[in-house]
């Protein structure tokens, strides 16, 4: 595909075939993706992938444990919730995906079910759970470049046929995902991506986000009008 192709028709993916994703295929869409730019060269990332039996084991404990009300534990900074305009952008999206899977408002049944998808990594084949160097714990610079990697990841993985979704449910009990994936004590888990082939009879994947526009977003200073 090319580049725009891959940038504006990319979605996020929450329901996927069960079929397997080729190990050589995922090392070459992590290749693609580590070409991202990082601050002074570090490339603090790196990178757990998991199938099979181990994130079965993660998406048992995952739910398990929010279902007793474990509190959760991420190891990264949360903030606050949101409010006013970004507020609203989160819950549009809810509504758009709502909309499409037909679950009402008063619903709290599929409501929930919907959430434990979330601590399931959406049943999805594959996780890359991206985790960066504790020794660089503290830098803004950090995140944003394991940001970066996980932009030409998702990217990369759409060029090739797969989809993911960026996902920070799965990746709330960090004991549990750090104790099945085999961690090191040196990283820090930043997100998690699920990753497989789309299921296209599945109503969520075909939601596409609602983006700002370029004049809403941004102030050009300099140019002639």
């Amino acid at each position: 595909m090319e580049f725009d192709q891959v940038v504006l028709g990319r979605r996020s993916i929450r329901g996927y075939k069960p079929d397997p994703v080729p190990k050589e295929l995922i090392a070459e869409i992590l290749a693609l993706a580590m070409r991202a730019p990082s601050s002074m060269n570090t490339q603090p990332w790196n990178f757990y992938v998991l199938t099979g039996e181990p994130l079965d084991r993660i998406r048992a404990g995952n739910t398990e444990r929010n279902l007793a009300g474990v509190p959760h534990s991420r190891e990264f900074r949360i903030g606050g919730a949101f409010a006013g305009v970004h507020r609203d952008r989160q819950v549009g999206v809810a509504k758009q995906l709502f909309a499409a899977m037909g679950i009402a408002r008063e619903d709290q049944v599929m409501r929930q079910d919907w959430v434990l998808r979330g601590f399931r990594q959406f049943d999805a084949p594959v996780c890359i759970i991206i985790t960066y160097d504790k020794v660089l714990d503290g830098s803004d610079d950090t995140p944003f470049d394991c940001g970066a990697v996980a932009t030409a990841l998702v990217n990369a993985a759409w060029s090739r046929g797969l989809g993911t979704v960026i996902n920070s449910q799965g990746i709330m009990q960090s004991p549990v995902v750090r104790e099945h994936a085999g961690i090191a004590d040196d990283q820090v888990i930043m997100k998690s991506i699920a990753l497989g082939w789309p299921d296209e009879t599945f109503p969520a994947n075909a939601v596409v986000s609602e983006r700002k526009s370029v004049a809403d977003a941004t102030t050009f200073v300099g140019f002639d009008d």
